[in-house]
């Protein structure tokens, strides 16, 4: 205990140069925990991108390429599925809800999605939330009515009652728009940091209109060209679809229904489980995730050599000290000692402070994260991973003094109160 006290007393009088090794540590510590808090929670949100959705259906091609057109709006489909394929399943015993998705379309490098009204009454994202209308309503009877993500309308600048035109094709820049055909905003979904933010919702029926006077992907011209008030009064019945979403009335049942989707005889389907392919895309990714830790680790290294040299320079300064405590009685290893506690006693110091400004960081920024990222950071104790981070960090500190203890412990009594010119 009396080493202890020493090793307190001896960096309170070296305050300024233990205060900034032991910040240097506390950046370092709360960079390495920040980046393991979110990691997890990204891998977390990530994972919760779609949630309650049993399966999603599309053409048969790879089970991460329909995860990425279907949820993520990234890529394309290999195929559509014809309307009564998504009917027969749709109207399975074992189906609880279907959602339709038709793509094709954009604005302005924004993908547009056709769906129903299940859409925004069976989708979830995050731990089960709901989509929420933020300003207006759902698209109704009018074909020509879109829902904005919240991301849409703020970088766009659009509002309700807007008129806006949609592309043919996902292309940023698109050579062919469907100027005869408008749709007037009627409602804006409220930020969920998911793809959703970053799409037009139309009906089916929308969808079908905008195609209604096209022949194999080109526009028809004079006679043959519909107009929108025309259209309205066609049947837009769809007859093909890019994919659709099941929720299915029992858990157990999904494997069956999947294989019997795989199966299907009508035309070549794949059902996947959301779940496993968000792990299988987040497996692409997992070079780049190790390759952040592995920089965090190493700035947590930087800091603790950092540790190591502020001790080791003021040796030099601390001979005469070192001496005269061997002359009152202190053995070498009492000097050994109170180097060690004292390269614990900074990183401690600096894992605690550490703490703190994790804390207080995900205590300032939460709100914004989730809202602008949908990545949840909660205000939890430490994980048992996290633990054993700190215990790796004290443990390094102890064999990182064992440095300069082993210095100090060769020293001689006479070498100390040696004069050196």
């Amino acid at each position: 205990m009396y080493l202890l006290r020493l090793a307190l007393a001896s960096l309170a009088n070296r305050r300024f140069t233990a205060l900034l090794t032991v910040f240097a540590i506390a950046l370092s510590v709360t960079l390495l925990l920040a980046v393991e808090r979110v990691r997890t929670e990204a891998r977390a949100s990530f994972a919760s991108t779609i949630s309650g959705t049993d399966l999603i259906v599309g053409a048969r091609s790879g089970s991460v390429n329909l995860l990425l057109y279907s949820v993520f709006r990234i890529g394309n489909a290999t195929n559509n599925i014809r309307w009564d394929s998504f009917e027969h399943f749709a109207q399975h015993r074992q189906v609880k809800w279907a959602i339709p998705i038709s793509l094709g379309d954009s604005h302005r490098g924004y993908r547009v999605m056709g769906t129903s009204a299940a859409y925004f009454e069976h989708y979830r994202y995050g731990r089960g939330q709901p989509l929420e209308i933020a300003q207006g309503r759902q698209f109704e009877q009018d074909p020509f009515e879109v829902v904005l993500g919240a991301e849409v309308a703020e970088t766009l600048g659009y509002g309700l009652g807007e008129e806006i035109v949609l592309a043919h094709g996902v292309a940023t820049v698109s050579l062919v728009k469907h100027d005869d055909k408008p749709f007037k905003v009627v409602g804006i979904l409220k930020r969920t940091g998911t793809p959703v933010d970053r799409t037009l919702h139309i009906s089916l029926a929308g969808m079908e209109a905008l195609h209604v006077d096209w022949q194999n992907g080109v526009p028809a011209r004079g006679a043959g060209k519909v107009s929108a008030e025309q259209a309205r009064h066609m049947d837009l019945q769809p007859k093909a679809i890019t994919a659709f979403m099941l929720g299915l009335n029992s858990k157990i049942a999904t494997f069956a229904v999947q294989r019997e989707i795989n199966d299907y005889r009508g035309e070549p389907l794949l059902a996947i489980l959301p779940g496993v392919a968000l792990q299988e895309l987040w497996g692409l990714m997992g070079t780049a995730e190790k390759a952040l830790l592995v920089v965090s680790w190493f700035v947590v290294l930087t800091g603790l050599i950092g540790m190591l040299t502020a001790i080791l320079t003021s040796l030099n300064e601390r001979r005469r000290e070192m001496a005269i405590l061997r002359s009152v009685g202190a053995r070498p290893w009492h000097i050994a000692g109170l180097l060690v506690l004292e390269a614990f006693a900074l990183t401690l110091a600096g894992v605690l402070l550490g703490l703190a400004l994790l804390y207080l960081g995900i205590a300032l920024a939460q709100g914004y994260v989730q809202v602008q990222y949908g990545l949840y950071l909660p205000l939890a104790v430490p994980s048992r991973y996290e633990w054993a981070l700190l215990g790796a960090i004290l443990g390094a500190a102890l064999l990182i003094g064992s440095v300069p203890a082993w210095r100090a412990y060769r020293q001689s009594l006479a070498d100390g109160l040696s004069i050196r010119l």
